[in-house]
Formats: C-alpha cells, structure tokens, sequence
C-alpha cells in the first residue's frame, strides 16, 4: 500500500502522532467544559436538565436530542462519562474533525430520536452515555469495513476496554436508558458504514485511502 507521508491515517508518522495528540488535548478539553456546565445546572436548581434534557414524546422535548448530552444528573454521572468520553472521542476525532462532527450528530440524532419514542414519559434523559456507545460502535465497525490494521487495532483495544458495557444496551436498569445506548451503539454502526474511507487502486496496483484523512 502506498500512502502519502504527510496522511494522519498513516501509522507511524508525525502526522498521525500529531493529530492523535490534538485529538487528545481536544477531548480532554471537553470533560471541564462539561463540569462547567454541571456547576451552573447545580448552581440553578437543576435548571439546565429541564431544559436540555430529553422528554419523551413530548414537543418541547425535542431539543434535548441535541442538548442532553452536554447535561448530566450530577458529577458522579459526569466522572463516569469522563474516561470512555477522553479515551473513545480522542479515537473517533483523530480520524478528521469533519468526520468526527458528523458521525457524532447522528449518533446523537440516532439515540436521542429512539429515546424520545420509546422511553416511558415520566422519565426525562440526560448524559453523554448515548454517544459515547455510538463512538464504541463506530471504531469497531470501522475496524472492520476499513479494513486497516490501525483501525483493527482500535478497535480490540475499545473492545477490551468497554466492550463489557454492552450489557449496558439491554433494559437491566431502569435508572439508565437502553433504548439510548442501545440506539447510539447503532448510529456509531451506521455512520461508520456512511464514513468509510473508499479505497481505489495506486500507480503501482496497490490500494490506497481516499480521499486522505484530515488533520
């Protein structure tokens, strides 16, 4: 396979080293921004939750399929997105901002949606949670219809580390909300099936990406 050096998707090089690091610094950015926005939701009575969270079938919860996963229930919900929100997003992101923005909003499209229809109408939906399982379904389908051993090799680590979680997508727990895990397990699918890098045939007859992955 003949890759340009200056690709970040070519392992091994600076560029790629570099994307990875801002894709880390970048993530790790989001988790006090995150704690910001808890400290103000406290701070006003919840007032942030009502507003932002998701409330099934009811209109004025529509929003909330973009804004509930920037709330959380408290800061102990929040520490225990952190990690899988760093070490998930810093993957996904690494591939290129453009792809990253896109595959999260349907991800977040694809779980919020199924948590306004089929989550009971006395609960009201917030978290990260949603998302961040549709970016563990994400890097273990990429691994698999990009056939790299890069994305291959992501996607082992996500699973060894997260892949226990899973269980999290059946109804165990009615304090967590399955249909949103389950349903952003199945956006991450998706969009890494819609986002797939297409490769074509080099000079020399060997396959190579394209179009290049951004920095």
């Amino acid at each position: 396979m003949t890759v340009p050096a200056d690709d970040p998707s070519r392992f091994g090089t600076q560029a790629f080293y570099a994307a990875l690091g801002r894709a880390f610094v970048a993530m790790c950015a989001v988790v006090p921004a995150l704690a910001l926005i808890e400290l103000v939701d406290e701070r006003t009575g919840g007032a942030l939750d009502a507003v932002a969270g998701i409330s099934p079938r009811r209109i004025w919860g529509l929003d909330g399929i973009f804004l509930a996963p920037f709330v959380h229930a408290d800061f102990g919900h929040l520490l225990a997105n952190s990690a899988p929100l760093i070490i998930l997003g810093t993957f996904v992101l690494a591939t290129g901002t453009r792809r990253f923005l896109i595959a999260t909003l349907l991800i977040a499209v694809v779980s919020g949606v199924a948590v306004w229809l089929l989550t009971p109408e006395n609960y009201l939906v917030l978290g990260a949670s949603g998302v961040i399982f549709g970016w563990l379904g994400f890097l273990l389908m990429r691994g698999i219809v990009e056939r790299s051993l890069w994305n291959l090799g992501v996607a082992v680590v996500a699973g060894v580390l997260y892949g226990w979680q899973l269980v999290a997508l059946l109804p165990t727990d009615q304090r967590v909300s399955w249909q949103g895990h389950l349903f952003g397990f199945v956006g991450g699918l998706l969009a890494a099936i819609l986002l797939r890098r297409r490769r074509t045939v080099g000079d020399a007859g060997a396959p190579v990406a394209s179009p290049p992955a951004e920095p």
